[in-house]
């Protein structure tokens, strides 16, 4: 069985590698000149198992209009007469209510739980390193409120059996030893304990050299002009350089692009590109840095220790399909590290970095089957593709060569948009 992947990042990679461990045929097509050149390059770095919910939360849009006049807001919307990007704003709201969180919350931990379940064993059998830690996440409180508001997520951690510890001041810098020499700017934390931190770009390059030992073909720097269709059946992925990629079965792990190429073969996916921002700044000081990540619930900015590096993440910006790094665009995550780590790494030195999240509406990734019998998808994972990678990679590779998937797609699949 021969299977086209589209698309290189960590999603793309994970699906392909899975798919030639069963003994099929796998083609990769990605227009970057490597694996994990986009939204997979400097993520925050974070495997956020405790941390899986949909940004569509009860009392959201209320917070969204606060955060759009912070100084240093996690939030930036910019007016564009785009009726996709009104149309998708107005889903999410619509999805901003405890029913709808629910279900929606209990569709996203389903992946994110066999995601942490398969990760382990796939890492035991490549031997790959990608600067994983298994220290959890701690989310940092700054005032009592924030504090008292968390017992909301409290309750759901229990109810989805997510592992977590509620921590005064001294329990955050028990666990964090660096944030004593900030201790008068939060008043406590809740620690995620089953969280995991890496690089997402090192883990897929890695796994992509594994998954080219088993046969996988790379054709880098091969921009997917549109879907080939004939009698109702995928026949082809036409490229601008190689010209048709055929085979017997198709994914696409596209991310924000897959909407690009999904609309003109009917399939409409409510897929909105939300940029973020990150910085890469070199550990100056262990003492003073970061053991695993932080999560600054004011700014909303993930704080992550990478070997020796510290990686710095944030912002929701919704702006269209825009890859622009202005002079200012990472100044909040600058300030969140200069703030908590002052004395571990030398921000004169960080690296600014912007990528795409594709994000559904509803939170919840598009994964499983089409109408189309040979076309499977495996996008919209929003800010947890690198959570929900090995979990989405692994059974959408089991339902592309016959085998019954681990998981459920109930509520999964492209299927609930056209509902």
């Amino acid at each position: 069985m021969k299977v086209v992947v589209m698309g290189a990042g960590v999603i793309g990679v994970t699906t392909a590698y899975y798919l030639a461990k069963q003994g099929a045929e796998v083609v990769v097509l990605d227009r970057q000149l490597g694996p994990g050149l986009e939204t997979s390059y400097a993520n925050a770095g974070e495997l956020s198992y405790g941390m899986t919910s949909p940004w569509a939360a009860p009392g959201i849009p209320l917070k969204a209009v606060k955060w759009m006049f912070m100084k240093r807001r996690p939030l930036f919307i910019w007016p564009l007469i785009s009726p996709t990007m009104w149309k998708w704003g107005a889903q999410m709201v619509m999805n901003c209510n405890d029913k709808s969180y629910g279900i929606n919350k209990g569709r996203m931990v389903r992946i994110s739980n066999y995601s942490r379940d398969v990760m382990p064993d796939l890492i035991a059998e490549t031997g790959i390193d990608y600067e994983g830690r298994e220290q959890g996440t701690l989310q940092l409180f700054r005032t009592s409120k924030q504090l008292k508001g968390s017992l909301a997520d409290q309750k759901i951690l229990a109810e989805y059996d997510s592992p977590f510890e509620v921590l005064d001041r001294a329990g955050c810098i028990a666990v964090e030893p660096a944030l004593a020499e900030v201790q008068d700017k939060f008043v406590g934390g809740l620690r995620l304990t089953a969280d995991r931190t890496g690089d997402c770009r090192m883990f897929t390059i890695a796994l992509a050299e594994k998954a080219a030992e088993l046969g996988v073909q790379f054709q880098y720097g091969q921009t997917i002009r549109g879907i080939a269709l004939e009698n109702d059946k995928i026949v082809g992925v036409d490229t601008e350089m190689a010209g048709r990629v055929t085979g017997d079965a198709y994914v696409c792990a596209l991310g924000s692009y897959a909407v690009r190429v999904l609309k003109p073969i009917g399939i409409n996916l409510p897929v909105y590109p939300v940029k973020g921002y990150s910085v890469t700044l070199p550990v100056t000081d262990d003492a003073f840095a970061p053991q695993s990540t932080i999560m600054d619930e004011t700014h909303k900015v993930a704080i992550t220790r990478l070997g020796d590096r510290i990686r710095v993440a944030g912002t929701a910006e919704i702006a269209g399909y825009s890859n622009r790094l202005g002079p200012h665009a990472t100044d909040t995550v600058r300030h969140v590290i200069s703030d908590l780590f002052p004395k571990g790494g030398d921000i004169s030195k960080a690296e600014g970095w912007t990528g795409l999240r594709p994000m559904t509406p509803d939170g919840t990734p598009v994964i499983g089957p089409t109408r189309f019998d040979n076309l499977f998808l495996n996008t919209g994972h929003g800010t947890l593709g690198w959570t929900m990678a090995c979990g989405s990679g692994r059974a959408v590779a089991d339902l592309v060569v016959g085998k019954t998937p681990e998981i459920s797609f109930e509520g999964l699949t492209e299927a609930r948009y056209r509902a």
